[in-house]
Order: C-alpha cells, then sequence, then structure tokens
C-alpha cells in the first residue's frame, strides 16, 4: 500500500508533512503519537512537539505527525478519542498539498509564535480563532496581547 503523507520542505516552517495522493474529506490521516508525560513532564521537556492530550497528559510526537503546521486556514483538524489523537482530513486535499491544522494557542501561547501560514486573513499568530476578535480589539487599542 502506498503511503498516503510524506515529510517534505514547507514554505510555513522549514518542514511539513504533505499529500502524497489526493485524500477524501473526513478521513483520519494519521495519529499523533509518541511518548507519554504529565504535565510537569511536559514543561521540563521543553519540546517543540507537544500535542495536550488531556488536563493530565500531553504526548511527545515521535512519528510524521509532529512535523504538521500550523495554518489559519487550515485543511485538517485534530480529533482526539479514546486517548488516541487523530488528524483528520476537514475537506478533499489534493496530491502535494501540504497538511495544516489550527494549533489552537491561547492569546498567552501565542505571543512567542508567530504565524507563517501565508493564508488570507493571517492573524499573524498561532492562536485559536475563538480569540481573533479580542486580539483584533487589542490591536485596534495599540495593545499587545
Amino acid at each position: 500500500m502506498k503511503k498516503k503523507i510524506r515529510v517534505g520542505r514547507s514554505g510555513i516552517h522549514h518542514r511539513g508533512v504533505f499529500a502524497q495522493a489526493d485524500l477524501p474529506k473526513d478521513e483520519r490521516i494519521v495519529a499523533y503519537t509518541g511518548r507519554l508525560l504529565t504535565k510537569a513532564q511536559a514543561e521540563r521537556s521543553r519540546s517543540l512537539y507537544l500535542f495536550e492530550l488531556n488536563r493530565k497528559y500531553d504526548v511527545i510526537g515521535l512519528n510524521i505527525a509532529r512535523y504538521i503546521n500550523h495554518s489559519c486556514r487550515p485543511n485538517c483538524e485534530t480529533e482526539v478519542t479514546g486517548g488516541k489523537i487523530w488528524i483528520r482530513s476537514l475537506r478533499k486535499i489534493k496530491a502535494g498539498e501540504e497538511l495544516t491544522y489550527n494549533y489552537h494557542y491561547d492569546l498567552e501561547e501565542s505571543k512567542e509564535f508567530p504565524c507563517r501560514c501565508g493564508q488570507e486573513g493571517c492573524v499573524g499568530v498561532i492562536l485559536a480563532p475563538q480569540h481573533w476578535k479580542k486580539l483584533r480589539r487589542l490591536r485596534a487599542r495599540g495593545e499587545r496581547p
């Protein structure tokens, strides 16, 4: 069976994950797998590839899914079910297209992470959509989050 995805050079951030073939809408593409860490262990790890599994644990990514980049207009989403993290397509993804999902950072987290997705409407930082209006209001008042 041909692999569905591959790692390649990304215009968003160094490496990214790309579709090797057309992927249908609403498909579980890959699980985000790795080592399970408590929140305290995760904080000490200082890894760039941490994914919050739940209030108690994070996963330090060790497979290809860790290279999927953030986008303000993603073509994938994450789904946590049964203690497993899945990357699922939001729409049909064409072969060669980079896979992205929104990392859902809050305003505090986003301060340290500029967004380079290049999408129309990009808010300039890695931020969950529910915080975009507040960010715009802060910027309109000349404040920084």
